[in-house]
C-alpha cells in the first residue's frame, strides 16, 4: 500500500490512525491478551513497574495495543491509572511476610533458610532454543503435568515458611545500625509535583517508576566509575506480599481493623555499600550503608540498580552526576523522557523558519561586505 496524502489536519490524523491499525492487523493473526499474560510475564512485570499500576491483565492489554512497544505500553497504562479513583491507601507492607519464590545472597554462601534459586535466566546458557519454534500445546501440557507431579512429591516432604531478612542477622551482631521506625506518611509524587530537595520517599517512588533501561544505565555508570559505588548484594528476594487496607478511609495500623485484598509480586533488593567514615576517635574505619530497591514483578536488574542509585542519592556531596538527585530523577522517567524527545516530531515551523531567516541574513550581509 503506497502513501496517500490526505489534506486537512483532522482527516490526516484519522487516516494515520487507520494506517496504524492496518499495520497491526495486516498479518491477520490474533494474539490474545491471555497469551501475552501467560507467556511474557517479565515484559508484563516491567510495564507494571514503570506505569506504577499493579494490574497484569491491563499491562498485557497495553502491550497488545502498543504492538510490543515498551514506552507506548507504559504511557497507555499510566494514562489509564490517572483516571482511576483512589478509594483507600493500603497499610504499610511488611516484606518479611513475603511468600518467597526466589531468594539469594551474593554476600554470604550460607544464609538462614538457604539460598532459593527459583525461576531465573541467570544459570541458562543464553543459546537460542530452536525447539521452541516447533513447540505445541500438547508438548507444553505434557511437560508441565510431569513437572507438577515432581513438585508435589518434593513439597510433601517440606513445609512452607517465611524467611527473615539477611540484614537482620547483621544488625543482631551490631554490624549495622538499628533505626527507630518512621511512621510519617510518605510523600506521593503522583499527587504533588516533585520539588528539590526531594525526600527519600519521593526518590524511591521515582526510582521504582523509572525506565528500566535508564535506571540500569545510571546504576552501571556509578558502578563502573562515576562515584565507584561497588555494593555487595546482601539479598535479592522475589515473591508475593499480602496487601491489607483499613476498614474505613482512615489509614489506621490496627491489625484487627484491616482487610486482606490480595497479593502483589515484588522484587526486593538490599545492597551493602562499603564506605569509609570517621569514628569517635577521629580515625578512619570501614562501615556499610544499605541501598534499597523494590519494584513490581520480577525485575532483579532494575531493583539492584535502584539500590545503587538510592545509596548514591543519600550521599549527594559526591560531585558525580549519579549523586545529583535532580539529574537522576528528571532523566529516568519513561513518559517524561520519551514524551519530551517525541515532541520534536511536532511542528516547529515558526522557530525553525526564524533561525533560517537569521542564517540567510548573516550570509547575505557577509556576501554584500565581500562585494564592497
Amino acid at each position: 500500500m503506497g502513501y496517500v496524502a490526505v489534506k486537512g489536519g483532522t482527516n490526516a490524523i484519522e487516516a494515520s490512525i487507520q494506517r496504524l491499525k492496518y499495520e497491526r492487523l495486516k498479518g491477520k493473526e490474533v494474539i490474545e491478551v491471555e497469551t501475552i499474560l501467560k507467556t511474557m510475564r517479565q515484559l508484563v512485570d516491567q510495564v507494571m513497574s514503570e506505569a506504577s499500576l499493579y494490574s497484569p491483565y491491563l499491562a498485557a492489554l497495553a502491550i497488545k495495543q502498543a504492538e510490543g512497544s515498551m514506552e507506548e505500553a507504559v504511557f497507555l497504562l499510566r494514562a489509564h491509572r490517572s483516571t482511576l479513583p483512589r478509594l483507600y491507601y493500603s497499610q504499610t507492607v511488611n516484606t518479611e511476610a513475603m511468600f518467597v519464590e526466589r531468594r539469594i545472597s551474593a554476600s554470604f554462601k550460607d544464609i538462614p533458610g538457604g539460598q532459593i534459586l527459583g525461576a531465573t535466566h541467570d544459570y541458562t546458557h543464553r543459546l537460542l532454543d530452536f525447539d521452541l519454534a516447533a513447540e505445541t500445546k500438547a508438548d507444553i501440557e505434557k511437560w508441565t503435568n510431569q513437572w507438577m507431579e515432581e513438585i508435589k512429591e518434593i513439597e510433601s516432604h517440606g513445609e512452607l515458611k517465611h524467611f527473615p531478612k539477611v540484614v537482620d542477622y547483621l544488625r543482631e551482631e551490631g554490624l549495622f545500625p538499628t533505626y527507630p521506625l518512621n511512621n510519617e506518611n510518605p510523600d506521593d509524587v503522583t499527587k504533588k509535583s516533585l520539588a528539590f530537595p526531594a525526600s527519600r520517599s519521593e526518590r524511591l517512588q521515582i526510582l521504582t517508576r523509572g525506565q528500566t533501561g535508564a535506571v540500569t544505565s545510571l546504576g552501571y555508570a556509578s558502578l563502573r566509575g562515576y562515584g565507584q559505588v561497588h555494593p555487595n548484594v546482601g539479598e535479592v528476594r522475589v515473591g508475593d506480599v499480602p496487601i491489607y487496607v483499613a476498614s474505613s478511609n482512615e489509614n489506621t495500623e490496627a491489625k484487627d481493623d484491616e482487610y486482606y485484598i490480595g497479593d502483589v509480586k515484588l522484587t526486593e533488593v538490599e545492597s551493602f555499600v562499603p564506605v569509609t567514615t570517621k569514628n569517635e576517635r577521629n580515625e578512619m574505619e570501614l562501615n556499610f550503608e544499605i541501598g534499597y530497591g523494590i519494584c513490581y514483578g520480577q525485575n532483579e536488574t532494575k531493583a539492584i540498580a535502584m539500590s545503587i542509585l538510592d545509596q548514591c542519592l543519600e550521599n549527594q556531596d559526591n560531585p558525580f552526576s549519579t549523586h545529583d538527585e535532580e539529574f537522576v530523577l528528571y532523566h529516568i522517567d519513561s513518559v517524561e523522557s520519551t514524551g519530551f524527545i517525541s515532541h520534536l516530531k511536532l511542528p516547529h515551523y515558526v522557530t525553525f523558519q526564524s533561525k533560517l531567516d537569521s542564517v540567510r541574513n548573516v550570509k547575505k550581509g557577509r556576501a554584500e561586505d565581500e562585494k564592497a
